[in-house]
């Protein structure tokens, strides 16, 4: 679990492949280098990568070869293609074939290194064994032996053999996606691909884009024909989280699709077959969005052919202390703590609280709690402390956030500031950066991948909040 994510990297240029390796490395990945492409794919096949970047042209076998054979033989492994501006067609040929993106040269390394993060993340999704109902060696589980958590089982193990949509229903943090992939990894489509969307994350303008792909110079920047995520997962299965920010008109789009089993690239006439089976999760109450006039009635019944509702921990909270327990071990690794223990009294306290944020709080204090005891077994005092923190305000002040709020409006109203949204989701952001940055421990392309953000926006995001890497703030004379 601890081992660092082993990227194999196919360049034929010493230049190039050198310049890359090293920025890899520094992100945190161990990088063996492969100089011609029939050494690559024999690399490639033989040992365990999370991804493989390959350039186009190359000695002993085209990269164009290479993504047909490998996908061929490895489907769920993401392969990224980097190629000329003369070839663009070529990669989007290789993408048809099973490549999981593409860069033209010459291009920003900040970009690779963001496409590098989100691919290591979908080879974890496809790979990484769920296992549900007890603590294992598994890095991800779903965690609880409780009445609620085994009809949670059951109903995965009847809907995985099936090809059905199904709707994933649930506040924040009660485990969506480890149930979406759960239902993957037992299902006939296990071998092909599991491509997640955070539709929440990618903002409106681009998400059809995404989902779909587009045509070159169907919208401003749109220099070239992009594949989209449809058509990545084709025979495999998609999933769509945070399905109840989709816009409107994106929610006709994947209606037709569903209905009619195709899709049509942004700018595009040409109708593609897709054979996809979509996973969909949402924390939103949908019926309110349907009254409201913001989902579509009818996509509703079609994504929710069986809907799986997952409990708050405040309906299971017998299951927190195996909870507890597995969260121990598991960020242990994390944090680099030996033989993590934590003491009854602490226990009984995080069995007590109420966990408005669910399994995902939770951890956090957990994590919290093993770093401010290091060594040693978490005491009441620990578990204390980390609650404290993790749950405590936005500013320096000992407010409330609703007590916060209502002082910026009252300070607005008498003329004090101006624009009190703007202040505050500042103040939320430093919050958020500060926090994802430091348990990150400076690692930008680990924290963005938390945050849901490429690595530029975060680097975009510390420098206007005045947020070094570490997390700290500058300081100021």
């Amino acid at each position: 679990m601890n081992q660092r994510p082993r990227i194999l990297l196919i360049e034929d240029d010493s230049g190039i492949a050198e310049a890359l390796k090293k920025d890899l490395q520094t992100e945190g990945y161990q990088v063996s280098v492969a100089a011609r492409g029939d050494e690559g794919n024999s690399l490639a096949q033989k040992e365990t990568w999370e991804v493989v970047i390959t350039d186009m042209k190359m000695p002993g076998l085209s990269g164009l070869d290479l993504v047909a054979q490998l996908h061929a033989a490895k489907p769920k492994l993401p392969i990224i293609m980097m190629t000329a501006f003369g070839t663009t067609e070529t990669a989007i040929e290789a993408t048809k074939l099973g490549a999981y993106d593409y860069l033209l040269k010459p291009f920003d390394m900040g970009e690779m290194l963001d496409l590098v993060a989100r691919a290591v993340g979908s080879s974890r999704l496809m790979s990484e064994p769920i296992d549900m109902g007890q603590i294992c060696g598994a890095q991800s589980a779903i965690i609880g032996s409780s009445r609620a958590m085994q009809a949670i089982y059951k109903e995965i193990g009847r809907v995985a053999a099936t090809a059905v949509t199904v709707l994933i229903r649930g506040e924040t943090g009660t485990g969506k996606e480890l149930v979406a992939r759960a239902i993957y990894q037992h299902s006939a489509r296990s071998a092909q691909p599991f491509i997640a969307v955070n539709c929440a994350a990618i903002p409106e303008t681009l998400l059809e884009s995404e989902l779909f792909g587009h045509e070159r110079g169907s919208f401003t920047g749109a220099h070239t024909r992009r594949i989209g995520r449809f058509e990545q997962a084709n025979r495999g299965t998609i999933f769509l989280d945070e399905i109840g920010d989709l816009s409107l008109s994106t929610q006709v789009k994947l209606l037709r699709v569903l209905q009619e089993k195709y899709i049509q690239r942004v700018g595009g006439n040409e109708k593609i077959p897709v054979d996809v089976r979509v996973l969909a999760a949402t924390h939103r109450d949908l019926e309110a969005a349907i009254h409201e006039r913001q989902f579509r009635e009818d996509l509703l019944y079609r994504l929710s052919a069986v809907t799986i509702t997952l409990p708050p921990l405040s309906e299971r909270r017998e299951d927190i202390p195996e909870l507890v327990r597995y969260a121990l071990v598991r960020i242990a690794v994390e944090v680099e703590v030996q033989s993590p223990s934590i003491q009854p009294e602490a226990l009984t306290f995080l069995q007590n609280q109420a966990w408005p944020g669910n399994v995902r709080e939770l951890e956090n204090v957990v994590r919290q709690s093993l770093l401010l005891a290091r060594a040693y077994p978490v005491s009441l005092e620990h578990a204390q402390e980390a609650y404290s923190r993790t749950r405590g305000p936005l500013t320096a002040s000992d407010q409330t956030i609703a007590a916060y709020l209502s002082e910026l409006l009252a300070r607005a109203q008498h003329g004090e500031l101006t624009g009190a949204r703007s202040q505050m989701i500042e103040e939320m952001e430093r919050e958020l950066f500060t926090k994802a940055i430091q348990l990150a421990e400076g690692n930008q392309a680990r924290a963005a991948r938390w945050l849901g953000v490429t690595r530029t926006t975060l680097r975009e995001k510390l420098t206007h909040l005045g947020l070094r890497p570490s997390g700290e703030s500058p300081s100021r004379a």
